[in-house]
């Protein structure tokens, strides 16, 4: 983990030596919209990398870190066969229970769901999901209760993605829940120890357009495209080999969100979406 951290400080200080002094960043992508509705503030002349400090300092958590607790138990009978499976974890080395990592049934975006009356519902912001989420509709809850400096994160380690190059990441966040310039983000390690970062607001994501009549107010999708990914810190090229992914939640409740909590769902690793898992 030290080799990946130092890797990750020697590109990733710059950034934010230069962010400290009002530097712009040239590259805008094309096609990409900030996201609507409680955003971090990327645009302020000053913006707060305290973040990026922090993500340096937890450095590569994954699943199978000894400090780290993963939930593997009630795994569905095919689950075996998912392409990619993401496992919830806590980092807490202290023992200071104040974060959480699960999927919960009923608390994904519906897809298809089955209501009372024997009819459907969709929700507009996920009209595709996983196809084998068709019972539970489960969600990753993500939650880390109290100061954010505590030394505890909540986690989703994304199992299936050694060897591949990326096109896309992404994932669906519930309306009302954190999604700040830090967390919850991407950890990607790619070949040569290189830990890059890819937070819910920053890099700004792809946000569908859709007509303000059909626009879900229950859930966003958000996604990171090529030109999305080369906007990570440091930048994800399409030849860059992955060696692991993670989502991380290390923001607590002294945010202007408030909540401390991140609701996810359909977890997108180049198209393959993934909407359950263990612990559910």
């Amino acid at each position: 983990m030290r080799t990946i951290r130092r890797a990750a400080a020697v590109l990733i200080y710059p950034a934010i030596l230069c962010l400290g002094v009002g530097c712009e960043r040239t590259e805008t992508p094309t096609n990409a919209p900030p996201a609507s509705g409680p955003r971090a503030d990327l645009t302020a002349p000053t913006p707060n990398t305290d973040w990026l400090v922090r993500a340096l300092s937890l450095g590569a958590i994954l699943s199978d870190d000894p400090l780290a607790t993963a939930w593997t138990e009630e795994a569905e009978d095919d689950e075996a066969n998912d392409p990619v499976k993401v496992v919830p974890f806590q980092f807490d080395p202290s023992g200071t229970n104040l974060v959480r990592s699960h999927w919960l049934r009923g608390t994904g975006c519906p897809t298809g769901a089955k209501l009372s009356d024997g009819s459907t519902f969709t929700d507009a912001g996920c009209p595709t999901g996983d196809p084998k989420d068709t019972k539970r509709n489960e969600g990753l809850l993500l939650v880390k209760t109290g100061p954010t400096p505590n030394n505890a994160a909540a986690g989703a380690d994304l199992k299936g993605v050694k060897g591949i190059t990326l096109t896309e990441l992404g994932y669906d966040i519930r309306a009302g829940t954190h999604c700040g310039a830090g967390a919850p983000r991407f950890n990607v390690v790619t070949s040569g120890g290189i830990l890059h970062f890819l937070g819910c607001a920053s890099p700004p994501p792809i946000v569908p357009a859709l007509p303000p009549s059909v626009l879900s107010p229950s859930w966003q999708r958000l996604r990171w495209g090529p030109a999305e990914l080369l906007l990570a810190f440091p930048p994800i090229t399409p030849t860059d080999v992955v060696t692991s992914i993670s989502i991380v939640f290390d923001e607590g409740q002294d945010t202007p969100f408030a909540s401390g909590l991140a609701l996810l769902d359909n977890i997108d690793v180049n198209g393959t979406l993934v909407g359950r898992g263990p612990g559910n």
